[in-house]
């Protein structure tokens, strides 16, 4: 009877450590040097409602980068540059965090619960948006 209970104390704490629902985890690669073609790829592009952590990447070899994370009213919505600047005024758009800073061959990561919808994760370095870094997420129920 002790070993059973023992067992059945050691299943217990093993459910507890363990969440039930331990979210989703999107891997997010960013490349590109000043000059030339820039890329956000995420190794999915949905994901269901939730917990979801963002493992990011800098595969570039000279040049630093950030990912933005941003809640779109639509998937249509619009992502106006600022072309004075070469950069988006993220006071205009509801940002759920960013990693930023990110030296070549290196990695951060973001954590973010995310409700159903459209959202765009992007690069706001001068320049980086506009030289294609950036993508979509959609996250359904």
């Amino acid at each position: 009877m002790r070993h059973l209970r023992n067992t059945f104390t050691a299943f217990a704490i093993a459910c507890l450590a363990t969440p039930a629902f331990a979210g989703t985890t999107v891997k997010v690669t960013e490349g590109g040097e000043a000059g030339g073609a820039m890329t956000l790829t995420l190794d999915q592009s949905t994901v269901k409602a939730g917990e979801t952590t963002f493992l990011v990447h800098n595969d570039a070899i000279t040049e630093e980068h950030e990912m933005v994370l941003v809640k779109l009213k639509s998937a249509e919505q619009e992502i106006v540059v600022d072309a004075a600047k070469g950069r988006i005024d993220e006071k205009t758009l509801k940002s759920m965090g960013e990693v930023s800073e990110l030296k070549p061959g290196s990695e951060g990561q973001l954590k973010a619960k995310l409700a159903p919808g459209s959202y765009a994760l992007l690069c706001n370095i001068k320049g980086h948006y506009e030289a294609g870094m950036h993508a979509m997420l959609t996250v359904t129920e």
